[in-house]
């Protein structure tokens, strides 16, 4: 068998295993309307990067986290609502390091990144 099948072979199961793995994965979808984003000011950001085998799959999509922000501004906790889970690590990555304004509590919501291979 030459390394381009072997190549091909590995990469078809690949995608399949990620199909499958992204249907039962047991992710929930929730439609996050404007509304439901936190209601602090973010001081920074950092861009989530896009993962190269989803640039190479031409793969676009949404990753919907819910948001835990502790009172000094800092991201405390994550929830994954919904995404591709080929995405759903850059997003994760990426809003871990974002940073908010302080506040006398902490603070509940949804982030959203759109993720589009066609946009450098």
């Amino acid at each position: 068998m030459s390394l381009r099948k072997i190549t091909r072979s590995v990469c078809k199961s690949l995608v399949l295993t990620i199909v499958f793995t992204s249907l039962f994965a047991g992710f929930s979808v929730r439609t996050a309307s404007a509304q439901d984003s936190l209601e602090r000011r973010v001081k920074s950001k950092v861009s989530p990067s896009y993962p190269e085998i989803a640039r190479k799959m031409n793969l676009a999509g949404v990753v919907k986290l819910e948001v835990t922000v502790a009172p000094n501004g800092t991201v405390k906790d994550t929830k994954v609502i919904g995404g591709n889970p080929i995405l759903v690590n850059a997003a994760l990555d990426a809003v871990k390091k974002w940073r908010f304004e302080a506040a006398s509590d902490e603070s509940v919501g949804v982030i959203e990144f759109k993720f589009d291979p066609s946009v450098n």
